[in-house]
């Protein structure tokens, strides 16, 4: 649950990013997923250092995908796609994407200095995806009950929300929506 005391529905949504993106429900984390990072080709990582975002210190990137290969033709019944079929090669992917809303380095630097925040702690944290929220002109949409919509334009931050720009999966919307209600509602008890 996000510490940040805020507006039950903004509290209920950053709970939904931290539920969509894994890091709240992780088996890993030992702190409601604000100590989780992006779990890499090598398997999960967390960390216990709040003092600063886990990558400000020059740790490397973590491998999310290898470089492959990819068929650009579907297989098929059997699972088989043709040796001929024209492919892709992909690059490697790597990310820095650490906390309980996984941002990145690169966007904590900007929210960091935007809302003044010091530490990587999970007060900073939440500070920093409600910054986000803002960002994306989502938070009055949460207020007025737009969830669909806010999800929308958050998308372009989590890579778990439907429209991402990441070559990830997503959360369908109706599971999204379905889960910001039990949130919500969680909020209140």
């Amino acid at each position: 649950m996000a510490t940040l005391k805020c507006d039950p529905r903004l509290a209920a949504f950053l709970d939904l990013i931290a539920w969509s993106e894994g890091t709240s429900t992780s088996a890993h984390t030992h702190n409601d997923g604000y100590d989780v990072i992006v779990t890499g080709v090598d398997g999960a990582h967390t960390f216990t250092d709040y003092s600063c975002h886990p990558f400000a210190l020059g740790r490397a990137p973590i491998v999310v995908r290898k470089a492959e290969n990819r068929a650009l033709m579907p297989a098929d019944a059997n699972g088989m796609v043709p040796a001929a079929a024209p492919r892709q090669v992909l690059p490697a992917s790597y990310s820095t994407a650490s906390g309980r809303y996984q941002i990145r380095l690169e966007t904590w630097k900007e929210m960091a200095a935007l809302a003044h925040l010091g530490t990587f702690s999970p007060q900073s944290q939440d500070a920093a995806a409600l910054a986000l929220l803002e960002r994306r002109r989502a938070s009055a949409h949460i207020l007025s009950g737009d969830i669909e919509f806010a999800i929308a334009r958050c998308c372009l931050e989590w890579a778990s929300f439907p429209g991402n720009l990441y070559d990830q999966g997503a959360h369908p919307l109706p599971v999204l929506l379905d889960n910001y209600q039990r949130l919500l509602a969680g909020q209140s008890a």
